[in-house]
């Protein structure tokens, strides 16, 4: 079914356009190193226009991994394909896997709290992820790879870039849970106090730590490394040659690394930069 002749699932000329207005997302996430305006998580701010952080969230990060299977399964039909080969759906699967990760058990199920967020970086994530999923979607259905031949002769390039998402997913996950369980106890030890008081609980106050374990012990967004590992694995999966999943990678970085030096500037106001220590904002050593 198609829901947007042209765009839903897209034809070749608007995918390419859509690929080529991507690569330029870096120059919107620009405005990230000069203003310190970052209304969601941790520095979220109270506005009218905020919205729940968890449905937010899960809405907002639906949106690409729906749009790619929409397409995958549409844009075959369309271009005279009567099924694709395994290296796409293997491909489709990794993206799919980290969205279900990200946007649906992470804030509905797993994260005990998240703030709320402000209407527009939630636009700007929607954004993102149609664009993304357009991009990747429509390499994967029918503009990319249509063979198994097309697969052919790297195969261990393939298993190498696999192992390397697996371990970025891996450490994403397990550096966010190191962060939920500050969470956690601190609900724990709160509920524990109101019961002892007798007093009614009425809602949990935010509490926020220096994260020690893991990666963390050497930089502070341990889990926004994690994730650049994993998608660069992607990348490898996909060929050096897949636009696309580079595109996707140097998007991440571009949105996440200053939002990182933000986040390291939150950290030591908070703390104080000696408790901070020599922990570096994303990338052990470096930065």
């Amino acid at each position: 079914m198609v829901l947007i002749p042209g765009i839903l699932p897209p034809s070749r000329a608007n995918w390419e356009t859509a690929c080529t207005l991507f690569q330029y997302f870096p120059v919107i996430t620009a405005l990230q190193w000069v203003l310190d305006w970052y209304p969601m998580g941790k520095t979220s701010t109270n506005s009218r226009l905020n919205v729940p952080g968890k449905w937010g969230w899960a809405i907002t990060e639906s949106t690409g991994f729906v749009t790619l299977l929409y397409i995958m399964y549409t844009l075959p039909e369309q271009q005279g394909i009567k099924s694709l080969p395994w290296g796409n759906w293997t491909m489709a699967g990794c993206f799919v896997i980290h969205y279900v990760y990200r946007a649906i058990l992470s804030p509905l199920f797993l994260n005990p709290s998240m703030s709320p967020m402000h209407i527009i970086p939630c636009i700007g994530m929607a954004l993102f992820q149609m664009f993304n999923a357009i991009s990747l979607g429509g390499w994967l259905a029918g503009y990319g790879p249509t063979t198994t031949r097309d697969w052919e002769g790297r195969y261990w390039s393939m298993e190498i870039g696999l192992i390397v998402w697996c371990w970025g997913l891996l450490g994403n996950a397990f550096h966010d849970d190191d962060l939920r369980e500050i969470r956690r106890a601190a609900e724990r030890k709160q509920r524990r106090e109101a019961e002892q008081s007798g007093k009614p609980i009425e809602g949990v106050e935010k509490v926020y730590m220096i994260p020690k374990n893991g990666l963390f012990r050497y930089v502070l967004f341990a889990h926004y490394f994690c994730e650049w590992i994993e998608w660069a694995g992607f990348w490898a999966v996909g060929g050096w040659r897949c636009g696309p999943a580079r595109t996707f990678l140097v998007n991440e970085i571009s949105t996440m690394l200053p939002r990182a030096l933000q986040g390291k500037r939150w950290y030591e106001k908070k703390f104080g930069k000696e408790k901070v220590g020599n922990r570096k904002a994303v990338i052990p050593g470096l930065i």
